[in-house]
Parts: structure tokens; C-alpha cells; sequence
């Protein structure tokens, strides 16, 4: 790699597998010294940080459940007491509780919008406390294709996730003037454990390219906008990595 981030601070929310995890070694491999958020999985959040020093690299594990205030609040104390700055926020922190909207309880709905979307808010909130006098940072939240076309069976998950992308374009304006840039990425079907239950097969007889994507795939973007000079210029924008699954 690069080194396009040495001496930089990331954070990414949900680090401990699927998606974040593959974002967190990404930007690691970049030269980031990566603070791997997790809410219940220790044990998975530390082998992050144990891959990343395996190479050379510097990270550490933080609890915190980011749909919660207070936990966010700690989160960045810890994030600050540590590093004393931040540059990358990767807003990946994300459940599903499937159900048709006929069946689905108030406490579903919730739950997934507090996290998938209020937890989006807060940390971005509590980022942009610290970039502004920065006068830099790139945030990156992870939506979904569900978020862009909807998706039976997830009212809630589509809503929080369609809800990110309308942050992203709200933030990206009132903190652009400083030098920050907030973008979305919104993957498609991608080879997670969130989806390892799923009969994939039907859907990808719907992708052009007829394959599920990588972890690593959406990493390489998250990469791109975290890093690269190329990415300064890019701001308010939601980009699709889906194999074509959601052509408009």
C-alpha cells in the first residue's frame, strides 16, 4: 500500500467482522492507526487488533453501543484520550430484524433504527466536533441497496438505511466549508455473516456481474474515499457496490 494514512486516527463502528472488518485492516494497511468499535463481540473486535499489529500496525478495541448517547460519548473520551484526534469515521455499526411490516413489532423497528440510523447521527455529531477544529476529516457511512430501492420484509432496516443517505447530503453541506467530506457507500449482497442464512441464489440470477461481492470490495472503496488525494474533491455522494443489482 500507499501509506496514504500514516499518522492519521480512523475509527470504524462495528469492526469486528463482515464489512467493518475488512475497513479497519484496509485503512491499517493504508498506515491508520485504527480504533475497532464493537458493541458485544470482544473477542472478534480483538482479533482485528491483533491482525493489524501482527503487521506492523497500531490499533486498539473500544466498546460502545453507538445507538446509545452516553456509550457514544465515552467512545470518543477514549477515542481522544488515546490518539487526541480523529480523520476517518467509518460508520458501519448495523443490525437487521427482518419481518413483513404487518408482523413487525415497535421494539424491531426500533431497535434497528436506533442503531442503523440515530447511531449514524451521534457519531457523526461527535466527529465533526473534532474535525472542525481540524479543519479536515472524511466521514463514510455504510447504507445499503435497501436504503436506495427498498426491499420487502425490511421496513425498518430500508427506512434507517435510505435515513443515512439523507444525513450523508445534510452533513456533507454543514461541514463542508471546513474541509470534511461525507459520503455513503451502499453495498448490495455482499458475503457477510448477516447474510450467510440468506438463499442467495435467487438474487444472483438478478446481479449483472451473477456473484455476491466481497467484504474486501467494499473496503477498496471505503479506501479510496478515506485516502485517496483523488477523493478530496468528492463530497454528498452515494456510491453503489452491487454488481449492478440496483441499475437507475
Amino acid at each position: 500500500m500507499s501509506g496514504l494514512l500514516t499518522a492519521k486516527v480512523a475509527l470504524i463502528t462495528g469492526a469486528g467482522r463482515g464489512i467493518g472488518r475488512a475497513c479497519a485492516l484496509a485503512l491499517a494497511a493504508e498506515g491508520a492507526a485504527v480504533a475497532v468499535n464493537y458493541s458485544r463481540s470482544a473477542e472478534a473486535a480483538q482479533q482485528v487488533v491483533e491482525a493489524i499489529k501482527s503487521t506492523g500496525g497500531e490499533a486498539v478495541a473500544l466498546q460502545a453501543d453507538v445507538g446509545k448517547a452516553a456509550e457514544v460519548d465515552g467512545l470518543f473520551a477514549a477515542l481522544a484520550a488515546r490518539y487526541g484526534r480523529l480523520d476517518v469515521l467509518v460508520n458501519n455499526a448495523g443490525i437487521t430484524r427482518d419481518g413483513l411490516m404487518l408482523r413487525m413489532s415497535l421494539d424491531d423497528w426500533q431497535q434497528v433504527v436506533d442503531l442503523n440510523l440515530t447511531g449514524v447521527f451521534l457519531c457523526i455529531k461527535a466527529a465533526s466536533k473534532v474535525m472542525l477544529k481540524q479543519r479536515s476529516g472524511r466521514v463514510i457511512n455504510i447504507s445499503s441497496t435497501s436504503g436506495v430501492a427498498g426491499n420487502a420484509g425490511q421496513a425498518n432496516y430500508s427506512a434507517a438505511k435510505a435515513g443515512v443517505l439523507g444525513l450523508t447530503r445534510a452533513a456533507a453541506r454543514e461541514l463542508g466549508s471546513r474541509g470534511i467530506t461525507v459520503n455513503a457507500v451502499a453495498p448490495g449482497f455482499i458475503a457477510t455473516d448477516m447474510t450467510s442464512a440468506l438463499d442467495l441464489e435467487p438474487v444472483i440470477a438478478q446481479v449483472p456481474l451473477r456473484r455476491v461481492g466481497q467484504a474486501e470490495e467494499v473496503a477498496g472503496l471505503v479506501r479510496f474515499l478515506a485516502a485517496d488525494p483523488a477523493a478530496a474533491y468528492i463530497t454528498g455522494q452515494v456510491i453503489q457496490i452491487d454488481g449492478g443489482l440496483v441499475i437507475a
